[in-house]
């Protein structure tokens, strides 16, 4: 839930540090205007970053709430203030207010379960604040798979944090993929929603998916036919969330408000959302 002593307040912030994970996505990091994270948050919640003048928008914070030092905004570039957003520098000042919304359950659902993460694109930023938390409390969780796929391999987010330290971690592997054959690449080719049938996963884990509505759609539908249980599956619809508080009504779905209700939801509940979503 939003934190209600914050309200539609903004934090004056800061740039830090700024990561080029891709052609079109960047990864900021920000601390507040005492260099400290002005309010805590868990994975899965969402805060609103602005530029005065330019507008604002609902992002996943992608760093792990163990990081107390800072926040990490993995943001694509796709509109006029990500476009903004990505011209600016180190020290650059914005704002930002949060956090937003229900997190994924890392404190009960998933305590001693194995885990099956399932990402594409961009879709890893939210699932990243997820998987380090579980990195940084390792002995309170099962196994891990983590299945990411992307268009190309220079798609792939986080691709070199991914190399260097996740295949590293204990009881843990890390399965990639692209959609077409390139060069130089080693790896699995084809789809992710194929990919996980093909890996046959146990249908005893709690399963985590964000991603292209498309890729969500037919991964879900391969993880019920692999005998997965919709309640064994949680998803996310954080791009639906705009004020973040339940006032402005623009992520209404249904009876739901994807900013109070949400933005994570396990898979059961959505059936319970209109056809038109």
């Amino acid at each position: 839930m939003c934190n209600p002593n914050l309200g539609l307040i903004p934090f004056p912030a800061r740039i830090i540090h700024i990561t080029e994970n891709t052609a079109d996505t960047k990864t900021f990091r920000v601390v507040g205007e005492d260099e400290k994270k002005p309010f805590a948050h868990m994975p899965g919640q969402c805060a609103m970053l602005s530029l005065p003048g330019v507008g604002e928008a609902m992002f996943s914070i992608s760093s792990a709430s163990t990081n107390e030092e800072f926040y990490e905004f993995s943001i694509k570039r796709v509109g006029k203030l990500t476009s903004e957003l990505h011209t600016l520098q180190v020290d650059s000042p914005i704002t930002l207010r949060g956090a937003y919304g229900r997190p994924f359950p890392v404190n009960d659902v998933l305590i001693g379960q194995d885990l099956l993460f399932i990402a594409g694109g961009i879709g890893l930023a939210p699932l990243r604040s997820v998987i380090r938390y579980v990195f940084d409390n390792r002995d309170k969780y099962g196994a891990v798979d983590i299945v990411y796929g992307a268009r190309s391999s220079a798609d792939l987010v986080f691709l070199e944090e991914i190399q260097n330290e996740w295949t590293a971690r204990p009881n843990t592997r890390v399965h990639l993929t692209i959609d077409r054959e390139e060069e130089g690449w080693s790896g699995n080719v084809g789809f992710v929603p194929t990919y996980i049938k093909q890996l046959s996963f146990n249908p005893s884990k709690i399963a985590l998916i964000c991603g292209p509505p498309v890729m969500i759609k037919y991964s879900l539908a391969t993880l019920i036919e692999m005998g997965f249980e919709k309640t064994q599956v949680y998803t996310t619809l954080e791009m639906r969330m705009k004020c973040g508080i339940g006032k402005c009504g623009r992520c209404n779905i249904g009876h739901k408000y994807a900013c109070i209700d949400g933005p994570v939801f396990r898979c059961d509940e959505i059936d319970e959302l209109p056809e038109e979503y």
